[in-house]
């Protein structure tokens, strides 16, 4: 593993516990989990590294909102 690949899990980790915590009592952690996993593979090698946390944070966010919203 490389020293980017540790920061990339670390960003990854830190965005999902920020969005499982505001969304705990709407989606299930293992939901978050799957929606920032989804959303950080779509970022990668599209964006610049050191944008992931922010694009990772809005991505996800983006599509957690679009979850709740279409149940």
């Amino acid at each position: 593993m490389t020293v980017h690949d540790h920061h990339t899990d670390d960003i990854t980790d830190e965005v999902r516990q920020w969005l499982s915590r505001e969304f705990s009592s709407s989606l299930s952690e293992s939901a978050v989990t799957e929606i920032v996993c989804s959303a950080h593979a779509d970022l990668e090698g599209q964006i610049r590294p050191d944008a992931m946390g922010e694009m990772l944070h809005r991505l996800a966010r983006f599509r957690v909102l679009r979850t709740l919203a279409s149940r």
